[in-house]
């Protein structure tokens, strides 16, 4: 029986982990799991492509007639999702869910390799006839060659994200009375953050470009596993207590959450 497991699990590691379909830009990622009990297909709007899980007796050849079926709505949804935002100069991308021009300067003494400045600085009356100036946008700048400007600003947000979110957990476990061991900033494309059994958190850096008070709402909820590692009654109300904007947050992850991983794409 030993054998036969291990010879079952060496079989699996061999199977592609991707299939290519005739009419598709990009291929679709196959999962296998014991916990299927059904063909599935989803998109995964954080990797721009489709997710097929297979139960573990399914045969490639179901899935190729899966596919097949579901081509249409495949092709659509696939055609639906936004396009990829690199960093590149003049881009516009979210920063706590403002928008933001993103310029990419030469050398500037003085100055840190990012910084961002807002719209109002320099705004204001246009001579005596009192029209006024609309206010520009808000720029993140960007010091250095382009090639090598993305790497930096992922840097940043980083820093950005850390900041916000070590503020905010510290917020929420002070009113829970907990101790996380340990933060860790990542890029998550399936979570926002979790929580582990040894109270290890960790968060994605892409909240830093979402309103504060869903980043804020992502501590308070990883927090409150630090009592209760689940989803019970008890752990909602352990975070609407201390996060009192919980509906808001929750429905605007859905809508827009998966937006926020088109930044940064595609360059």
């Amino acid at each position: 029986m030993a054998f036969w497991r291990k010879a079952q699990r060496d079989a699996i590691k061999q199977e592609p982990s991707q299939i290519r379909v005739a009419g598709l830009d990009q291929p679709v990622c196959l999962r296998r799991t014991p916990r299927a009990r059904r063909l599935s297909l989803r998109i995964n709007e954080a990797k721009r492509g489709a997710v097929l899980t297979m139960p573990p007796y399914a045969s490639y050849a179901e899935a190729g007639d899966f596919l097949a079926r579901h081509f249409d709505w495949l092709q659509s949804r696939l055609a639906e999702l936004p396009s990829p935002v690199p960093f590149i100069d003049g881009a516009n991308i979210p920063l706590r869910g403002e928008q933001h021009e993103l310029r990419i300067v030469g050398k500037a003494q003085g100055r840190t390799k990012v910084w961002y400045e807002s719209g109002m600085e320099g705004a204001g009356s246009l001579g005596s006839g009192g029209a006024t100036r609309a206010p520009a946008m808000n720029r993140i700048c960007v010091i250095g060659p382009a090639a090598t400007a993305p790497i930096r600003l992922v840097r940043w947000l980083k820093a950005e994200a850390r900041d916000d979110i070590s503020r905010q957990v510290a917020h929420h476990a002070q009113a829970l009375d907990v101790t996380p061991a340990r933060l860790s900033i990542r890029d998550q494309s399936t979570r926002w953050g979790s929580c582990s059994a040894t109270g290890a958190l960790s968060f994605s850096w892409r909240l830093i470009l979402a309103p504060s008070f869903v980043l804020d709402y992502v501590a308070a909820h990883e927090v409150a596993h630090l009592r209760e590692l689940n989803h019970s009654d008890r752990f909602w109300t352990l975070v609407r207590d201390t996060m009192p904007r919980l509906d808001e947050a929750r429905t605007w992850l859905r809508k827009h959450g998966p937006r926020l991983h088109q930044y940064g794409r595609g360059h």
